[in-house]
């Protein structure tokens, strides 16, 4: 039995030995582990390390869209928000009609995913600016799409015929469907659709954002509605031919007695425009925002009429919302000339 016991203890003590060398070991591994997850982590510590670490993981590019003028710039960032980065093309309160492009233009369109225009045959400079560009890839979005044009609305009466009024002439219509409303709605809805269409990522944001702008819209419908039809078949001149779509819209009458320049006028030409204002027995003249006409200060004297401002929104702010406060401007303007 004693030598049994003592068998016993010996063979404890080895188990016991060997059990102290592997928790030794076990407890070398560890530490070596410790010190390499340390050591991992004194290197993650490094500057280059942390400024690898401080670096945001890089995003998908935005979807790159440009667009021609202000009030189709103003309609495609509102659809876009800020998941597509939106340019404009024609700097605010530059005349769209005789714009010429530039090497700008020509390189934008070059490194662009997306082009809206608003179509109808008004943004002359863009055919060749694109051709230039040769971007094989790039969308096209025609906001006009499916709007039916107006050509003149009756009545439409000149002073002159001038080179510069034959150059202004518009052979696919009259291009200003931007100034309806209704209209504006389906610009929008293209400007969606076609957005979708070369985006698809963004849909819902696209849905969402021109759901609530053509809401808006309507809104914005309904007040011209309201406010106008108090006051039916106002009739008013304009020195641009942009209003028709308004007119139709809302019962009132254009006399289109525009777009002649100053120093081609002759008392002919002054004669004229005062038989059409009292021929059409004009209850208001107007204006655009930033042009002094001499002749229409002159008609507005000379028949006792008030000269007022009516906004075509080709220059303004960028904001969306700006379109709104525009628009909403000429109603006033409007309701006040036609009482």
């Amino acid at each position: 039995m004693v030598g049994n016991w003592r068998k016993f203890r010996t063979y404890r003590r080895r188990n016991g030995i060997v059990s102290l060398i592997a928790l030794l070991i076990l407890s070398i591994a560890a530490g070596c582990s410790e010190s390499n997850q340390n050591q991992g982590t004194a290197v993650q510590q490094s500057p280059q390390a942390r400024e690898v670490a401080s670096t945001p993981t890089a995003q998908p590019r935005k979807t790159k869209v440009v667009t021609t003028f202000l009030p189709i710039y103003l309609f495609t960032k509102a659809v876009a928000g800020n998941v597509a980065d939106v340019e404009i093309l024609v700097p605010p309160g530059t005349e769209v009609h005789e714009y010429q492009a530039t090497p700008e233009n020509v390189k934008a369109i070059a490194t662009a995913n997306v082009l809206v225009k608003n179509g109808l045959g008004l943004e002359e400079f863009l055919s060749d600016t694109v051709k230039n560009a040769q971007n094989s890839k790039l969308t096209e979005i025609d906001a006009s799409k499916d709007i039916k044009p107006l050509n003149e609305i009756s009545p439409v009466e000149k002073t002159a015929k001038t080179q510069e009024d034959r150059e202004h002439e518009h052979a696919k219509g009259n291009p200003h469907v931007w100034l309806d409303p209704v209209l504006a709605k389906q610009q929008v809805s293209n400007i969606r659709d076609g957005l979708i269409a070369a985006d698809p990522g963004n849909k819902a944001t696209y849905e969402a954002n021109a759901a609530a702008y053509i809401k808006e819209l309507e809104t914005l419908n309904s007040e011209f509605q309201e406010t106008l039809q108090k006051n039916p078949n106002c009739t008013f001149v304009t020195f641009h031919d942009a209003f028709p779509y308004l007119a139709k819209r809302y019962k009132l009458k254009q006399v289109s007695v525009v777009e002649i320049p100053e120093d081609q006028l002759s008392p002919i030409d002054v004669q004229n425009a005062i038989n059409a204002v009292k021929k059409y027995k004009v209850k208001a003249l107007f204006s655009e925002p930033g042009v002094d006409n001499k002749l229409l200060t002159s008609l507005s004297k000379d028949l006792k009429l008030n000269l007022r401002t009516l906004d075509s929104l080709e220059t303004g702010e960028t904001n969306p919302q700006y379109y709104f406060q525009a628009m909403k401007a000429n109603l006033q303007t409007l309701e006040t000339a036609c009482k």
